[in-house]
């Protein structure tokens, strides 16, 4: 066999060694959950979609998933079915990511209040100061991103367990991270054509799955 065979079947064992990471995505409802799940799968992940009203904690055990994403979705937090369930149970040993509605039930699973915004936004861009670390490593700083949300996590609530990771340059809560568990989110959407580094950001939690 020549060495160019040899080559191309010695890379066909390792592609068959590599299993892709699993991701479960928690649908809370949201209308472009799916743009996050083409994210995932282009990664080279293998996302696993289910609603949030559809969702056993027994599942999750099943499925033995490597990162768990939390979608946006409507309503607060207390309308995310098992999403918060699933940030106590299984957010300190599974690296999750929460957008918008994720973000804020990370917030309110660990003593933080989601409020009223000052203002609603729906489909506007900000510029977003973030800290550089976690799902913003080598994205642009500030960062141009959509906002679709008319809550907010409370800044003077956030628990000492958590941090600012990312906000806007009026004080706004745009960003979380626990300071010792694999746990973060983001209030605006990466998902969105208009924000920059949508792709880099899942890039980067997937970094965490291993």
């Amino acid at each position: 066999m020549s060495r160019y065979r040899l080559h191309r079947a010695a890379l066909r064992a390792v592609a068959c060694c590599v299993v892709a990471p699993t991701i479960l995505v928690i649908d809370n409802y949201d209308s472009f959950v799916y743009n996050l799940v083409q994210y995932v799968g282009e990664t080279g992940a293998q996302p696993i979609v289910r609603r949030h009203d559809q969702l056993e904690l027994a599942d999750i055990d099943r499925i033995a998933p490597d990162g768990i994403l939390i979608s946006p979705g409507p309503g607060t937090p207390d309308d995310a079915g098992l999403s918060n369930q699933v940030i106590e149970q299984y957010g300190p040993a599974i690296p999750t990511f929460g957008v918008c509605l994720g973000l804020q039930c990370i917030a309110q699973v660990f003593g933080g209040e989601v409020v009223r915004a000052p203002q609603i936004v729906h489909g506007k861009t900000s510029l977003i100061r973030h800290d550089g670390k976690g799902v913003f490593a080598d994205l642009p700083e500030p960062l141009e991103a959509t906002r679709y949300h008319s809550l907010i996590v409370d800044r003077e609530s956030v628990p000492a367990a958590l941090e600012i990771t990312a906000h806007t340059d009026d004080g706004l809560v745009m960003g979380l991270r626990h300071r010792e568990l694999p746990i973060e989110g983001v209030q605006f959407h990466p998902e969105s054509v208009l924000s920059v580094g949508g792709h880099q950001m899942v890039e980067n939690f997937l970094a965490m799955c291993g």
